[in-house]
């Protein structure tokens, strides 16, 4: 029985991962936001599968960064560039004439946009706009997939997982702002991407929960807050120990999104439209017993609750998505439990700072075990 099933997977993997390299090798793939955190990870699994990635973007919003880290600047096309300089975006797009892009330039932080909220909705919203209006202008057919939040949905603060029809809002403005993105992918869609014109455009959005994983250093994330205290000694220091966050392993939504995309490939009109890619509900835990997990994982640390400011900004408290529209109509499902990422996400920073092994190795090894993993789990 154990010989079978492991043949059975074996089997199952090749599937994949044909399906994959079928889909996006050699072909021209454009990465907007390919310097950041999720942007770097799709840029090095695209490459591994033979596409030819297009990057472009502002410089690594962090140093380090998993983009740095891995050398991808060598491995692909690195474009540098304002996703608001929309004459530059429209000739990136004219010339290379990409087959798929993925749009995920944004400014990806709450507290930020508070500070900044003028530049978060003109990168946010603007930016999104700008780069549906060099498709519409370009006049080529091109499967793309703009990357927003599930913060973009009217939080009620309760406890109820977020459908794809719900509706959109946002109280602070990063919120607002991937919610009025929405609104924008979708106008595009019905007004100028819709069923029988040409040339075909597919055109969906996706909406992700809280992606935890190796090489992401920015502010005010829980997970590069831990690992920059315990590099340094230094107890972690907790915000809101009880706001609760559906986390999950950056490789599930990418999965996700390369899937979609295929999909979208094949049936353009089928499969455009607003897609949620989250964790099981058991992932969905508040982030006082998210970094217990971590220090525990890493093997030593402490943490401390800070006394709450009541002039500290808003930040929701409790958010999870509702994915079965993606598990029954991708055959989509996320792979790992929150134990299993954050041993993953700290197997990455070990490796990272203890410098045992090559940094873009490592990280193309956790992209093929993911790819064993989906299969076992099917």
């Amino acid at each position: 029985m154990g010989i079978w099933k492991s043949r059975v997977e074996a089997v199952g993997l090749m599937i994949v991962h044909k399906k994959l390299i079928d889909s996006y090798k050699g072909r021209k793939v454009l990465i907007t936001g390919h310097t950041g955190f999720k942007g770097s990870w799709l840029a090095l699994w695209l490459e591994s599968l033979g596409a030819e990635v297009i990057g472009y973007s502002l410089d690594p919003p962090t140093d380090p960064s998993f983009f740095q880290a891995t050398g991808l600047s060598d491995r692909i096309l690195d474009i540098r560039g304002d996703i608001l300089d929309r004459d530059k975006i429209f000739e990136v797009i004219k010339k290379s004439c990409p087959d798929y892009i993925f749009h995920l330039a944004a400014q990806p932080l709450v507290r930020f946009s508070y500070k900044h909220p003028l530049d978060t909705f003109n990168v946010n919203v603007m930016g999104t706009a700008n780069i549906l209006e060099s498709i519409r202008l370009s006049h080529y057919p091109v499967t793309c997939l703009c990357v927003t939040s599930d913060k973009c949905y009217a939080n009620r603060e309760c406890n109820y997982a977020y459908r794809e029809n719900d509706p959109l809002g946002g109280h602070d403005p990063y919120s607002a702002s991937k919610g009025a993105a929405e609104l924008v992918i979708a106008s595009y869609r019905k007004s100028y991407f819709s069923s029988g014109r040409e040339p075909r455009v597919s055109l969906s959005s996706a909406r992700a929960g809280n992606i935890i994983g190796g090489g992401d250093w920015a502010e005010d994330r829980i997970v590069p807050d831990c690992i920059r205290a315990l590099v340094k000694g230094n107890p972690v220091e907790i915000r809101n120990p009880h706001a609760v966050r559906p986390w999950q392993f950056v490789l599930d939504p990418l999965f996700g999104y390369l899937w979609l995309a295929l999909k979208m490939r094949e049936e353009p009109e089928k499969y455009a439209d607003a897609w949620n890619f989250g964790p099981d509900h058991s992932n969905v835990v508040d982030v006082q017993t998210l970094t217990e997990k971590i220090l525990h994982a890493w093997g030593s640390g402490t943490s401390k609750v800070l006394p709450q400011n009541e002039s500290a900004p808003h930040e929701a408290g409790y958010l999870k998505l509702d994915c079965a529209k993606s598990m029954g109509r991708l055959e989509w499902k996320p792979v790992y439990t929150i134990d299993e990422a954050i041993q993953k996400t700290i197997g990455w920073y070990r490796e990272y700072y203890t410098k045992k092994s090559d940094i873009y190795e490592f990280s193309l090894k956790q992209v093929k075990t993911y790819l064993d993993d989906v299969v076992k789990q099917q």
